[in-house]
């Protein structure tokens, strides 16, 4: 979402309020020329983001990502800069799927002989990017609102393989309840990751903090690295420490604390 115009943002937010919008109404919405939109359609299709109807256009993506997507987009840039750091050259990593550790596909730019396994599909456009790096997406049952595969045969597939590290995400974390999910379904695929991998790196923005999902996932002391913003309370980050886990803090403002899933 970052790389996109105000005007190619707005024709996203209209298209999810109203799917059957025209292109009529859509330039007197945006005060364009009907020439100006059918060229933004395109331009937003070529990027992924838009399916080309006859006459008008689809969004590609479920409206939940791209509201996640549209939450402090900076923010989940920094922390998931500041987890792609952690990989070397040669590195296997397992990325769970996210709007925030999906982004660490980004950062892979540069880096030589990366092994990615993964269930999210929006690591497939880094994909396309990076010739040095190999990406496997695991099978399974699409969650279009997770841009995830998840089930059974997802998690059988990623127990055919052990990575160095595992970058994970999650809906709130706390010292009592640990990580949780919101969907049962990304437990096991957290779980199966974490046991599968030397080391696990949780990414979570700071208004995760004491936030519980539906379902535990695991806790907080069997993550081994957290990578977080300054919004995390400095009492809050020595008590994360205590109990072996050590904090990667990423160099940006702090959220207000309305989070969403990483």
């Amino acid at each position: 979402m970052q790389l996109l115009s105000e005007r190619e943002r707005k024709i996203l937010d209209l298209l999810i309020e109203n799917p059957h919008i025209g292109v009529g109404q859509m330039s007197s919405r945006l005060d364009v020329s009907m020439v100006t939109v059918r060229s933004n359609y395109d331009t937003l299709a070529k990027k992924g983001y838009l399916i080309r109807t006859r006459g008008g256009a689809l969004v590609a993506l479920h409206p939940e990502i791209l509201r996640r997507q549209r939450k402090n987009p900076e923010l989940k840039a920094s922390i998931a800069k500041r987890a792609a750091a952690l990989i070397e050259d040669g590195d296997s990593i397992m990325v769970e799927a996210g709007t925030t550790t999906s982004l660490i596909g980004r950062y892979l730019l540069g880096k030589r002989n990366i092994k990615v396994v993964t269930n999210s599909t929006l690591l497939l456009p880094y994909a396309r990017w990076n010739p040095a790096a190999s990406f496997t997406l695991v099978g399974g049952f699409f969650r279009p609102e997770a841009e995830s595969m998840v089930g059974p045969i997802a998690v059988s597939q990623l127990e055919q393989f052990h990575v160095r590290t595992a970058f994970i995400g999650t809906d709130g974390f706390s010292l009592t309840n640990g990580l949780t999910a919101h969907m049962m379904e990304e437990t096991e695929v957290v779980r199966t990751m974490r046991g599968h991998s030397d080391r696990t790196v949780l990414l979570a923005d700071s208004s995760k903090w004491n936030q519980a999902g539906f379902a535990r996932v695991i806790p907080l002391e069997e993550i081994d690295d957290l990578v977080v913003d300054l919004g995390l309370p400095l009492e809050i980050r020595e008590e994360i420490e205590l109990l072996g886990v050590q904090l990667h803090v990423a160099k940006n403002q702090p959220l207000n604390r309305h989070g969403d899933g990483a």
